[in-house]
């Protein structure tokens, strides 16, 4: 009966007629292979400008990367093209800087040219059956030396780091395999590539602001859509509700996200922080942590809702109120970001600031870009309030994104001088210019469920 109910379910799902609505999805970003076209233009702006300029600046004459099948190098994404998803077996990519004049060499050992921007490097020897010989394991190993060692290199940068989890993606089999390969008589210098594996994969060409600009539009457009009577319904609907709405509606508009979104309650009167998948009812504060991925860029938003009682037109002042005291010191984050000082140094400054205003807050701000929690420098963490050794350290620079994420704890007189906690994350572009400013915009008004 049940394999009879399931075949005639199926039967009715295939001759259903498909609606103009159902044939013609929303595209935010166009059709897949528009999307591949821009990213292409991207990483060949990538490799032919921005990787040159790193590897002189931080004096690397030779970067080499090797990685194997489903455990690739952090960098990867940022150095394939959209039609890649995981290294060919073995893949290894060096980048030699021939100076000025040169240029870079950008060589592929294993895979393919990336859409034209490699110079795909192959053994010659046939295979015993007569075929081309693809050069895996050992043999793909002589090649990655004899590349090497035609092009004598001073010094070869390797992803090699103790503090930071982009520029440490070698491991320690790779590098092993590449030592024997080499052989003991070998005379060149191996450093680690930290600075230039985390300016790499941090730095933003022009062309993607327009698509991340629009990337902050739709999370805007959800989020007061999911803070809406068309998801919630006072009294009826739970947290776990919107979160599962949340993503749906990314699913349904062919996005990804990054990690699971969040929405809690704070209530008057009531302790919620314990409190599993809660009702939402009128006068709760809303909060949510929601964040979405398209074309291998992150956005990462923190917003704040409030339910209006019955009779209520507005949220009561001192809410409004403790939502702009967040807003202020975003500004003061804001301000205190400027390229060449470091995330520790800005943490320290804003503090010190937010502390004159007679702020109650937190600031744990982080980059954003092929990760959501990117490379480039912490201001922060939300534990850490005093620095963040090495990863606190590195110095911001232009053309980077940030999410400017923090807290402010405020009293409110109208839930008799309960603390309320207002938690805000919108994402920021630091120029070319080193003018930080707002992708989008900010949250300025709570959003309203009535």
């Amino acid at each position: 009966m049940t394999r009879t109910l399931i075949s005639l379910t199926l039967v009715a799902f295939a001759t259903t007629p498909v609606t103009a609505q159902q044939a013609l999805p929303e595209r935010p970003f166009g059709t897949l292979r528009e999307q591949a076209v821009l990213q292409q233009e991207w990483l060949q702006t990538r490799l032919g400008v921005v990787l040159p300029r790193l590897m002189r600046e931080h004096d690397v004459e030779m970067w080499v990367i090797p990685m194997r099948e489903y455990n690739e190098d952090p960098v990867f994404p940022a150095l394939v093209a959209p039609t890649t998803f995981a290294a060919r077996r073995r893949t290894v990519y060096v980048f030699h800087d021939r100076g000025e004049e040169g240029g870079v060499d950008r060589i592929a050992i294993g895979g393919s040219s990336q859409g034209g921007v490699y110079e795909v490097v192959r053994g010659t020897e046939p295979a015993p059956d007569g075929r081309p010989r693809e050069f895996w394991g050992k043999d793909q190993w002589q090649v990655v030396a004899q590349v090497i060692r035609e092009r004598t290199p001073r010094t070869i940068a390797l992803n090699i780091s103790n503090t930071h989890n982009f520029a440490d993606g070698l491991t320690l089999g790779e590098w092993e395999q590449l030592m024997e390969a080499l052989g003991a008589g070998y005379v060149g210098e191996f450093r680690r590539a930290e600075t230039l594996a985390l300016d790499y994969l941090a730095i933003r060409v022009p062309a993607m602001n327009p698509v991340y600009r629009r990337m902050q539009e739709l999370v805007h457009e959800t989020i007061t859509t999911a803070f809406s009577n068309e998801v919630i319904t006072p009294g009826v609907t739970t947290t776990d509700d919107v979160v599962w709405w949340f993503r749906q509606r990314v699913n349904d508009l062919g996005l990804g996200t990054w990690f699971q979104p969040s929405v809690d309650v704070q209530r008057h009167g009531t302790d919620m922080r314990d409190s599993v998948a809660p009702v939402i009812l009128p006068g709760d504060v809303l909060h949510c942590d929601f964040g979405i991925t398209a074309m291998r860029l992150n956005t990462d938003t923190q917003h704040m809702g409030y339910v209006l009682r019955e009779g209520e037109t507005a949220p009561p002042e001192g809410l409004v109120r403790a939502l702009e005291t967040a807003n202020q010191l975003q500004d003061v984050v804001m301000a205190e970001m400027r390229p060449g000082r470091t995330g520790n140094a800005i943490l320290a400054s804003s503090l010190a600031a937010m502390r004159v205003k007679g702020i109650d807050g937190t600031v744990y701000t982080h980059p954003i870009g092929e990760h959501g929690h990117g490379a480039g420098p912490l201001i922060g963490l939300w534990d850490r309030q005093d620095g963040v050794p090495g990863r606190g350290d590195v110095l911001l620079r232009a053309s980077t994104w940030h999410s400017i994420e923090l807290q402010v704890t405020s009293s409110v007189p109208e839930w008799d001088g309960q603390q309320v906690r207002m938690m805000l994350e919108e994402d920021a572009e630091l120029t070319p210019d080193g003018t930080m400013r707002w992708v989008l915009e900010r949250q300025g008004r709570l959003h309203l469920v009535r």
